[in-house]
């Protein structure tokens, strides 16, 4: 049997990339940094995913799986020397454990490794191999031993509550939705031949249509329905308000003009129309239970230069294309004060919130978004910013 070893038990590590190769007829070795979640993999060899749609529950078993400690570094690094492919999903916090023991692996290994980064990081091939190369020196040849293989993430999972973990440490809950776009050519070995992975040849083109596109939707439904009724916990509530739910369309439309101005030949606005409305019908899943807040939180990271909004908006000024109705969603954001199960706002909304208090809506414009108080001045002077005056 073949043998996928995937750092990261979380979410998506299980719910998404460890299912798909478990279904694939791999087995599936997790590494984590949470013993009881490693314990109970090791003790049970299997876990479910509740598929959660409006139609009514599935329920997965996934099979062939167990888990080693990643502190337990030779045994790691023995799983890698033996695997037929790894992949990484651990957000950025986790990465520098992850490449260290990568790097090592491969400095041992005898044939490459293909390693696909399941993160949501721009440029992640690229990352790797620059840390791969601090570690093992800058003449080591990575990108001979390595296929460091980027991805495009759609699947939603929402957060569970702690009921749901509790029953069951090792369930997750998942949309239906299992399609793993990936860097065609990011591969050294053929790619797996495995339902659900999707090859690309322009993964950039992916990457963006998933962040100006799947990531902004989500955003400008979470801060525009936020701004219309703060009560609103569901991301499905949300878009029952027809006009919200044409305007956050509208929207998704206006940075798909954009998408399609700088990779002209990739997609078609037919193509990106029929994403729009799929992913607007996903969005209002309501057995998925995706929060307002969870889509909306972490505004520092979401509001930031290079992410959903402002990154399209920086798109839009490169092609001379309408931002108006992006813009009003960025704007949206600057108020957005959700609060999860236990009333509590993110850390870092906390900050934002204070940061737009003492020192207004330039600050966050300046500061957070990465705007210019010059170059950029028909933003600041924007009558939906100088309204918060």
């Amino acid at each position: 049997m073949k043998k996928l070893v995937l750092f990261g038990a979380g979410k998506i590590g299980r719910s998404f990339i460890g299912q798909l190769f478990s279904r694939g007829g791999y087995e599936v070795v997790f590494i984590d940094i949470f013993q009881p979640v490693i314990d109970a993999l090791n003790q049970q060899r299997k876990y479910k995913i509740i598929i959660k749609s409006n139609s009514g529950d599935n329920v997965l078993m996934v099979e062939n799986v167990r888990a080693v400690l990643a502190s337990e570094t030779e045994k790691v690094i023995s799983e890698l020397l033996t695997a037929d492919i790894a992949a990484v999903s651990v957000g950025q916090q986790g990465l520098p454990m992850v490449i260290e023991l990568l790097a090592e692996a491969l400095r041992r290994r005898h044939t490459p490794l293909d390693c696909i980064i399941a993160e949501n990081l721009r440029d992640a091939a690229e990352y790797f191999a620059e840390e791969i190369k601090k570690i093992n020196g800058h003449n080591f040849p990575v990108h001979e031993r390595a296929g460091l293989i980027e991805t495009s993430i759609g699947k939603m999972v929402p957060i569970m509550l702690k009921k749901d973990v509790e029953q069951d440490i090792l369930q997750v809950f998942a949309e239906p939705y299992n399609t793993l776009i990936l860097d065609k050519k990011g591969f050294k070995n053929p790619v797996p031949d495995i339902e659900g992975l999707a090859p690309k040849d322009n993964m950039k083109a992916w990457v963006d249509r998933k962040l100006f596109i799947h990531n902004l939707g989500h955003a400008a439904t979470a801060y525009l329905g936020y701004q219309k009724n703060p009560q609103w916990k569901y991301i499905w509530e949300v878009l029952g308000d027809e006009k919200i739910k044409d305007q956050v369309r509208e929207t998704m439309m206006e940075s798909a003009q954009i998408l399609m101005a700088i990779y002209t030949y990739e997609f078609s606005f037919g193509q990106l129309m029929d994403h729009i409305e799929d992913l607007l019908t996903r969005f209002e899943n309501k057995a998925l239970g995706d929060t307002v807040f969870r889509v909306g939180c972490d505004l520092q990271r979401k509001l930031g230069r290079n992410d959903r909004l402002a990154g399209a908006i920086v798109n839009a000024q490169k092609t001379g294309l309408s931002y108006h109705l992006i813009l009003q969603a960025l704007a949206a954001g600057f108020t957005f004060r959700a609060t999860d199960e236990d009333n509590c706002m993110h850390p870092g909304d906390i900050e934002f919130a204070q940061l737009f208090k003492e020192n207004g809506y330039k600050a966050i414009l300046s500061n957070i978004c990465g705007f210019d108080p010059v170059k950029d001045k028909q933003i600041f002077n924007h009558p939906i910013f100088t309204s918060f005056n």
